[in-house]
């Protein structure tokens, strides 16, 4: 079942003292890719039992392969990715698929 969505999971392991500044860092590109066409949703949370970790979780229209021949080479992309370096140990990416969905709509699953 394609529901024509794809959603990155993504753990920021952030270096110890960076965290404001990657959080600058990831809003400020929030705001960029926020308008568009296949943006659903973005929600940025702090790991509670992990003080430098934080954890993005953002819904797409279209597939992985489509998501990175047409938003990764976005010029801001670019330059956010250039000052990850500085600011982050590592970055865990999990390419999930929605299958279920209960208390909203922002999926194009239904159940």
């Amino acid at each position: 079942m394609s529901t024509n969505q794809v959603i990155l999971n993504i753990r920021f392991k952030i270096k110890p003292g960076k965290k404001e500044i990657f959080r600058d860092s990831l809003f400020a590109m929030i705001n960029n890719f926020r308008n568009e066409p296949t943006f659903v949703t973005a929600i940025v949370s702090d790991d509670i039992d992990n003080s430098n970790d934080l954890v993005i979780y953002e819904i797409w229209q279209g597939t992985r392969d489509r998501w990175i021949q047409e938003e990764f080479p976005k010029p801001y992309r670019k330059e956010y990715e250039e000052a990850l370096t500085s600011l982050i140990d590592d970055r865990i990416v999990s390419w999930l698929e929605p299958i279920g969905e209960w208390g909203s709509q922002l999926t194009n699953v239904t159940r």
